[in-house]
């Protein structure tokens, strides 16, 4: 991981920010990509500059304006020199029921949860190619088998399984390309179909009776950028248990 560059979108706060610092502990120099949060990411930014300074810079974007998502791959080079990894983290979440689903919820969760990462990939794949570099998408277990009601948010999560395994193929020999699926790892904020006792059903269902931490996705990210390099075309489930007893 020293001196490695990786670009992450949505690294500003929850699972992102916890692999922002993962990465960042084990020697890996940061651009963090921020949407709307700039207070998180500028605190993030510069509590990792305190650890190392010069070693983490911001980019702002809307992903799902396709025709600026080269520029976040010029921004890294620009600050940093070269690529090494993308980490295609950030994602819209929330409930689409069959009979409510409108064309904007389509236009937003497939947009970030797999039009942003194809899109941006491809404007990576240069400079990734060049430098043997990697990608890791973070998927959803229920990708395989979708939650009711999140209909438009399982398609999404679904084809970025798919376009992993797809960009495994198109990049290789010179790109390793991966994903993770988390299970219960952090609830949705403000979302009431998640309250206690639902949580405890899901806790109940996984093999090992408890949620799973933000640095449960990061230690993994860290794993598939760093030590795993006979390893592409994979999704890693951290999800303690919960997909094998769906």
């Amino acid at each position: 991981m020293q001196e490695k560059i990786v670009l992450i979108t949505g690294g500003a706060k929850r699972v992102g920010a916890a692999i922002c610092r993962r990465l960042h502990a084990g020697g890996a120099k940061l651009m963090i990509h921020y949407r709307s949060s700039r207070g998180e990411a500028q605190s993030l930014c510069d509590e990792l500059n305190r650890v190392r300074a010069g070693s983490a810079a911001l980019v702002q974007a809307d992903l799902l304006a396709c025709d600026g998502l080269p520029a976040l791959v010029e921004a890294t080079v620009w600050q940093f020199g070269r690529l090494d990894a993308l980490i295609n983290n950030a994602s819209s979440f929330y409930p689409t029921a069959v009979g409510e689903i409108k064309e904007e919820n389509w236009t937003d969760l497939i947009g970030t949860n797999l039009k942003a990462p194809l899109f941006l990939s491809q404007a990576a794949a240069p400079e990734l190619r060049r430098n043997h570099g990697c990608i890791v998408n973070i998927a959803d277990i229920h990708a395989e088998r979708p939650m009711k009601s999140y209909v438009v948010y399982s398609l999404a999560k679904a084809g970025l399984v798919a376009l992993t395994k797809s960009l495994a193929h198109e990049l290789g020999p010179q790109v390793r390309v991966n994903a993770v699926a988390p299970g219960p790892i952090m609830w949705p904020e403000d979302d009431p179909a998640f309250d206690d006792p639902e949580r405890r059903r899901i806790i109940a269902h996984t093999l090992l009776k408890r949620e799973g931490s933000p640095e449960d996705i990061a230690k993994t990210v860290a794993f598939l950028v760093a030590d795993a390099p006979y390893i592409t075309g994979v999704i890693v489930p951290v999800d303690g248990g919960r997909s094998a007893s769906l």
